[in-house]
């Protein structure tokens, strides 16, 4: 199953103390090697909340198919894509976000290493995911603020954020010396890194998300409202810009605080937030 992964294979058991039900309730994910309708009538009676039980992929017998019976949106779909690139088998999901090529909130709070606090507000976001681009704000206490059911409530999950700024051209063999260089100056290492932060004006430099994929973190593209409502350190050229500065904000906007300042590292500029 590749390094994201640590299988182990289960016989099916229908009675017993032995019993399939019972053993896959200490698995992470579960890959039902059997038809979607026989593992529908396994999982029913001990389906509890679904953003508790243990997401359930169903692949057939020649394993032509990988199909999202269980937790889509917080495991299964990943699974799935991960046995197409593994196995070729093709990716059923039916989540209607990811069928339509469209971010979902599970997906959002995944790639900003945070939970969702209020798991009732999905449902109205996921729907509003469908129709529009839903904007993400970070809001520093202490405040008062007043939500309605519409809104769904992150928390982060803490690890690194990698802000970073970059000249035209830039390569990812250059990201990444420039990402471990800043890392190893503050004695921490590229498993402790959350996300890649940057400037929506970013999104078209395949250096970036080359070794941001090379690294299996997300690029989270942040536009100008929210990289000019921080409060960076140093000043930048990303002023002339508009900006007040890419890597930097971009590191502040995902993170609590500052561990480096932003340092330049030939056409790579570099900030560490936590």
């Amino acid at each position: 199953m590749g390094d994201r992964y640590d299988p182990e294979v289960v016989v099916y058991r229908r009675e017993g103390p032995e019993a399939t039900l019972e053993a896959v309730g200490r698995f992470d994910l579960v890959v039902a090697v059997m038809a979607v309708g026989i593992v529908v009538r396994i999982l029913c009676p001990a389906l509890r909340e679904k953003w508790t039980d243990a997401p359930v992929v169903a692949v057939d017998s020649s394993l032509r198919s990988a199909v999202p019976v269980v937790g889509g949106h917080h495991g299964g779909n990943d699974l799935a894509y991960h046995l197409y690139e593994k196995l070729g088998a093709y990716p059923a999901v039916t989540t209607a976000t990811d069928a339509a090529g469209r971010p979902s909130l599970e997906g959002t709070a995944d790639r900003l290493g945070a939970s969702v606090v209020n798991r009732s507000s999905s449902k109205e976001v996921n729907l509003a995911f469908l129709r529009e681009d839903v904007p993400v704000l970070r809001i520093v206490g202490p405040k008062v603020v007043l939500v309605d059911e519409g809104v769904a409530v992150l928390r982060r999950r803490g690890g690194i954020v990698v802000g970073l700024g970059a000249r035209r051209g830039v390569d990812a063999s250059e990201v990444l010396e420039a990402v471990g260089s800043a890392l190893v100056s503050v004695g921490r290492s590229f498993e402790e890194i959350r996300a890649i932060a940057t400037a929506e004006i970013k999104r078209d430099e395949p250096g970036i998300s080359e070794a941001a994929e090379r690294l299996g973190r997300p690029v989270v593209y942040l536009d100008e409202e929210v990289l000019n409502a921080q409060s960076p350190t140093t000043e930048s050229r990303a002023r002339d810009l508009g900006l007040v500065g890419v890597a930097e904000p971009a590191a502040l906007a995902l993170s609590e605080r500052l561990i480096m300042p932003k340092k330049a590292y030939g056409r790579v500029t570099v900030a560490l937030g936590e």
